[in-house]
């Protein structure tokens, strides 16, 4: 092994003896160089311990196998476990995917974009802030470079949108909430970071309308994506001050629900279905930890794996056309009811 390392592809070339071109090719394509060549250059590459750079690589290709994965808040359980699905779908098909977080800050998203330019990449899939992005951004970056949307759609821009259809979330927990106990309330953020809680919200109040009951919809105070706390610091305001219009709650997604959850063991108020359980709880997402809360939340669950799937393959497809679709598809996939514990 050398003992100072190596920069670039053209010291490896050097020292190797085998010319820049040659290098070159054997890294696009091991097959593409005569067998005696491949074992040359592979036993070079054993004792200089060199590691070409991927990127620079793959950006002196016509197309690379860069795949750009952007999230707007990856500490978010359910972001992460997505994100999962579609590396592990993208790596199986000989990408490289590379995972970014925008991390709630729109500026931090204009700048991923900026750096998947520069990147060059296949594709991308893109779940959007939402309400918060710079839609003028997303629609340039999705003009040059083929993007699918995913999550958060954004009328018009990507060619493709994979998501949850959130719409029947609501439909499947408020039918059974009604049916099981009493009509629920509904439980959110006055100012939700996800546009899916505004869908959520409204097929609540079209489910109150089908359904012949008073919608009640509780609008908690904070911004941001911390919603566990802003769902707690709500949970105990309406607690302490008695302003539950009803004890069986829907809450708009999970994490909130895990707020709630948490105001009521602080307040000594038990949930559940049982008959000495004061409240029952339901929500949205079927986020990772909801069948570890005590007790375990009911929720209406994501497809993860049909989204994420459906997402790669539209993207997949996107690159083998060109980049262009003949028409900017829409994919929705309904929701599960999973019954737990908490109603």
């Amino acid at each position: 092994m050398t003992e100072t390392p190596i920069r670039n592809m053209e010291e490896f070339a050097r020292l190797s003896g085998i010319s820049r071109p040659t290098v070159s090719k054997f890294f696009n394509d091991p097959d593409s160089v005569r067998r005696s060549t491949r074992e040359k250059i592979e036993a070079a590459l054993e004792k200089y311990d060199y590691r070409p750079n991927i990127y620079a690589i793959n950006q002196n290709r016509k197309l690379t196998k860069n795949v750009g994965i952007v999230v707007p808040y990856l500490a978010d359980p359910f972001f992460a476990e997505i994100a999962r699905y579609i590396e592990q779908a993208c790596i199986a098909a000989g990408y490289r995917p590379t995972l970014f977080s925008a991390h709630g800050d729109p500026a931090l998203e204009i700048e991923i974009m900026d750096n998947l330019r520069a990147l060059k990449p296949a594709g991308v899939l893109m779940a959007p802030l939402g309400r918060a992005s710079d839609k003028s951004a997303i629609e340039a970056f999705c003009r040059n470079v083929p993007t699918v949307l995913f999550d958060s759609n954004i009328e018009g821009m990507g060619e493709a949108f994979v998501g949850s259809d959130n719409a029947s979330f609501v439909t499947e927990t408020v039918e059974y909430l009604t049916r099981s106990a009493e009509p629920p309330c509904f439980f959110e953020m006055k100012h939700p970071a996800n546009p899916n809680a505004n869908k959520r919200r409204a097929a609540y109040l079209a489910m109150a309308e089908k359904l012949g009951f008073a919608p009640q919809v509780i609008q908690i105070e904070g911004t941001g994506w911390g919603f566990e706390e802003i769902g707690r610091q709500g949970g105990l305001k309406l607690l302490e001050e008695n302003a539950l219009p009803s004890p069986v709650i829907l809450c708009s997604n999970d994490r909130l629900a895990i707020g709630l959850l948490s105001a009521c063991y602080e307040r000594g108020i038990r949930v559940g279905r049982e008959p000495e359980c004061a409240l029952r709880v339901a929500s949205h997402d079927d986020h990772p930890f909801s069948r570890f809360t005590c007790p375990s939340l009911t929720t209406a669950a994501h497809d993860y794996a049909a989204v994420s799937d459906t997402a790669v393959e539209s993207l997949f497809r996107l690159v083998e056309g060109g980049g262009k679709l003949k028409e900017r598809s829409e994919t929705l996939f309904r929701a599960r009811l999973i019954m737990r514990n908490s109603a």
